[in-house]
């Protein structure tokens, strides 16, 4: 049973892959999120994927748009897709916490779109539903808010992740790590 799930957030084609709305540092992102992807799904003892796909019925995110569609869908029947309407993946899935301890998962590993909105409320609801969390620095990103440039509001997630007691660790130290060991694994400091 795997003991890391690792939370692809958000990488959907209005964020990620259309010239007019895409984030600035889109191609940063799917670039990190395809190796991570590459590296989870081919070591032996691989994490339980899980890949978010936010809907929203009155912006681009309408369910079943073209620009809703998933950039890195699920490829394998063991790989879970979860729907969410909230920017908290658990809040939109209360069930989802037991289903995850279930299947024996401590820890969730995070990368995705956008920072200060689903990848921040996500992790901030899996240390609340109890589980380890470590954000990987470098996959995930956002827009320009509030004055604020992208690598400034990715600082200041990570900061407040740190605070509520997650991990913030570099998508490159982690992958290395998890190919050197030979698995998938939430890394310790």
């Amino acid at each position: 049973m795997p003991e890391t799930a690792l939370f692809i957030i958000d990488i959907q084609t209005t964020l990620a892959t259309d010239p007019a709305t895409r984030i600035p540092a889109a191609a940063r992102i799917l670039a990190a999120t395809a190796k991570i992807l590459s590296a989870a799904r081919t070591l032996p003892h691989s994490a339980l994927i899980v890949i978010i796909q936010h809907s929203d019925p009155s912006g681009p995110l309408t369910h079943a748009s073209p620009s809703w569609q998933l950039v890195f869908p699920p490829l394998h029947p063991s790989e879970l897709l979860i729907h969410k309407i909230t920017r908290d993946v658990f809040a939109s899935n209360p069930a989802l916490a037991g289903m995850l301890r279930g299947v024996g998962v401590r820890e969730v590993v995070v990368c995705g779109i956008q920072s200060e909105c689903c990848v921040e409320a996500t992790c901030v609801g899996a240390l609340e539903a109890g589980f380890g969390v470590t954000l990987l620095g470098g996959a995930h990103s956002t827009y320009d808010v509030g004055g604020k440039g992208v690598a400034e509001v990715e600082g200041e997630v990570e900061g407040r992740v740190r605070a509520r007691g997650g991990r913030v660790v570099g998508w490159e130290e982690v992958v290395d790590a998890w190919e050197e060991r030979g698995e998938v694994f939430a890394p310790r400091g």
